[in-house]
């Protein structure tokens, strides 16, 4: 696991998957978590990143998500818990909240992927 999310103890998250423009909602398929932004007993954010967004991400979503990504760092600068909470309840283009939860430590599915993102 990541070292930092040990360290910090309690933490909140939030799952954001990747859903095309082109998803169908009628597949049983479930879209791949690409982020995971955790919120530390302070009210801090990390965003962890799929260390593989620019396979899995269609050519045409790609740039989009990342300039995403970019502004999501650049808010969490100004306004952690105002952006946190936004991106616990976004429904809306290509990323959307999956799961939002209050300790990662009780979410083993989301630590493992924690360990394996990048952050950024």
């Amino acid at each position: 696991m990541n070292r930092e999310v040990d360290k910090k103890g309690h933490v909140q998250f939030c799952a954001l998957e990747y859903k095309p423009q082109n998803w169908s909602t009628a597949l049983p398929q479930m879209a791949p978590v690409i982020l995971l932004v955790l919120r530390d007993v302070e009210g801090s954010l990390r965003f962890l990143v799929h260390p593989n967004l620019r396979s899995l991400a269609h050519p045409e979503d790609l740039e989009y998500i990342e300039s995403l990504l970019q502004d999501f760092v650049e808010r969490a600068r100004l306004h952690e818990e105002v952006l946190f909470k936004q991106l616990c309840s976004l429904q809306v283009g290509p990323l959307v909240t999956q799961e939002v939860g209050q300790n990662l430590s009780e979410h083993p599915t989301m630590q493992k992927l924690a360990s394996r993102f990048v952050q950024i």
